[in-house]
């Protein structure tokens, strides 16, 4: 460490930047965690990043150098290697008309520098950065995966060393990590190549290839992983496995599907940043997250989360399910697959081999005397017949089901064989979901100027629904008033424009009015005009009330619904 936590202390308290308690608090949580006490302080915005670089920087006698937006060249990055330069805190980011910049968070490590500067041939300038400045520099190196798989197969190739087979399968799961990858897919093409490609923000992109003659190989490492027979390629096989390393420990799950040209493998990565989603977080309004929390209150009755594959259901009931763990009930779930623990909750994993399914898991929860079950997906009428008389006979149960809005799910319960009358007494609420891409907030820019110079949006200004959306979230605003944005593109979002998801909703409380339709078998049509009429926003509605928030664009509300 640069600095000891006495040293900082006098910097940052004495020089009013940081109160004495937030600092010592800041310092129970770095002797916890074992991170450095700069990184505690920024993460609990006692500071921000800068305004600490440039507070140890000018101590140190150095300028601060922010190098979280730094495109570094993969030569600067090989004239120091990445183990020296992790172990150092030191990286060379620049070469500028009188020499080379030199980034580090310990200007003190005087050796090293001027072993540095002999390289770089007596033109070196020092700067101070952050140690999470520093920790985004060093992605360049993982960045460079092109240059870094290429090496790890030649080597292989040449001296057959099993390592660069290992180190192979960590340089794609540190790279999708880094990149904030959700899934990771390494398919076998039929040009002797294998492709690796990963989604980030629901975008899927290839990153590399590497040869097919090496696929075995990684299929082999990774069932050795998973903890999955390496015998077996004739058939799909599904695990997982947790991964750590340095500033890095996520779980991974695991599927293996057998296809023409060898064995195809999916990742999904499963990381503590994706744990810590809370409800309030997930893009709700908060007319909808009123209904919601009055919802989880009931004693007993459905809540449903629908949507497409992907929407992003599963991270929805976690958020619900957490704020209820935390009181004195017994809350028991059903998944397929399990993808991460909640602390005082009894998880069972589906497991058809030991006839553990999702009806036969339900049949055995309910003797469990829960307050609270979840049942990850209702697909057939078996399951959703004992869910159903779960949640009319005292239990709170969450589940979710396969619809593109709220009211059409009625009707699919209905066509599983519930009875109307059960249909409309035992669910409380529907959540209809979708996800969308944000926009990156470091590249952010209004474009265009306003909502008024969008003629799809000028359109909607007679539809009702739309009028209805100003009144309740934009009361006395006109389109003119409204701005829009979009990003242009920067390193933080690796020039895509956008930096992460959220949940477009569409919540339907299930009143008295509804319930009379669903009994007479009503269309999902009229059940969602009734639910309009009761003051839900529809889907397509809620996006735009992003879109005016600035929070995502226009774009990304392509197919969320045909608005007349």
């Amino acid at each position: 460490m640069s600095l000891s936590f006495e040293k900082l202390k006098e910097i940052l308290v004495d020089g009013g930047h940081v109160d004495e308690n937030s600092f010592n608090k800041a310092v129970l949580v770095a002797n916890k965690k074992a991170d450095p006490i700069e990184v505690c302080l920024v993460k609990a915005d006692y500071i921000t990043d800068e305004k600490l670089g440039e507070v140890v920087g000018k101590f140190f006698g150095v300028p601060f150098k922010d190098l979280k937006e730094e495109n570094i060249q993969n030569d600067l990055l090989e004239m120091i290697p990445e183990v020296v330069a992790r172990t150092q805190g030191a990286i060379i980011f620049t070469k500028e008309a009188d020499g080379y910049g030199l980034a580090t968070s310990n200007p003190t490590n005087f050796e090293f520098i001027k072993h540095v500067d002999q390289i770089a041939d007596g033109k070196l300038v020092v700067y101070y950065s952050t140690p999470i400045g520093m920790t985004e520099a060093f992605k360049a190196y993982k960045n460079n995966i092109f240059k870094n798989v290429v090496d790890l197969v030649d080597g292989y190739k040449l001296h057959k060393n099993e390592n660069n087979i290992v180190l192979l399968v960590n340089q794609f799961l540190e790279y999708a990590y880094d990149s904030g990858a959700s899934d990771v897919h390494i398919e076998p093409l039929s040009d002797n190549q294998v492709s690796v490609r990963m989604r980030v923000d629901g975008i899927l992109s290839e990153v590399v290839r590497y040869p097919l003659d090496i696929h075995e190989k990684v299929v082999f490492r990774v069932k050795i992983m998973s903890h999955l027979r390496t015998d077996m390629k004739d058939a799909t096989q599904d695990g997982r496995f947790e991964y750590k390393t340095d500033g890095m420990q996520f779980d991974v799950r695991v599927s293996i599907l057998p296809v023409t040209n060898g064995e195809n493998l999916v990742f999904r990565v499963l990381s503590e940043r994706t744990k810590k989603v809370v409800l309030e977080d997930l893009g709700l309004n908060d007319f909808d997250l009123a209904k919601v929390k009055r919802a989880i209150l009931q004693p007993y009755g459905m809540i449903l989360v629908v949507g497409p594959t992907g929407a992003g259901k599963t991270n929805t009931l976690y958020s619900l399910i957490q704020i209820l763990a935390a009181q004195p009930i017994n809350i028991v779930t059903i998944e397929d697959p399990v993808e991460y623990s909640i602390s005082r909750v009894q998880q069972i994993q589906v497991n058809v081999k030991k006839n553990i399914t999702f009806a036969n898991g339900l049949r055995s929860i309910v003797r469990q005397d829960p307050d609270v079950i979840m049942v990850g997906e209702i697909r057939d009428n078996e399951t959703a017949s004992i869910a159903v008389n779960a949640a009319m006979t005292g239990h709170l149960l969450f589940s979710t089901l396969h619809s593109n809005d709220a009211a059409t799910i009625f009707p699919r319960l209905l066509e599983m064989g519930i009875e109307p009358f059960l249909v409309a007494s035992s669910i409380n609420i529907v959540m209809a979901q979708r996800l969308v891409r944000k926009i990156c907030p470091h590249c952010q820019v209004n474009y265009p100027k306003t909502a008024a110079d969008v003629p799809e949006i000028v359109a909607l200004e007679k539809n009702p629904s739309f009028t209805n959306m100003m009144k309740k979230f934009f009361p006395g605003k006109k389109l003119s008033d409204i701005k829009l944005f979009k990003g242009t593109g920067c390193k933080t979002c690796k020039h895509s424009g956008y930096l992460g998801r959220l949940a477009v909703f569409e919540v339907m409380e299930v009143n008295d009015s509804i319930r009379s339709l669903i009994s007479v078998k009503s269309s999902s049509s009229s059940i969602e005009n009734k639910a309009e009429e009761n003051g839900m926003t529809p889907m397509f509605f809620n996006g735009l009330v992003h879109l005016f928030s600035g929070r995502t664009t226009m774009e990304e509300l392509e197919g969320l619904s045909n608005v007349d």
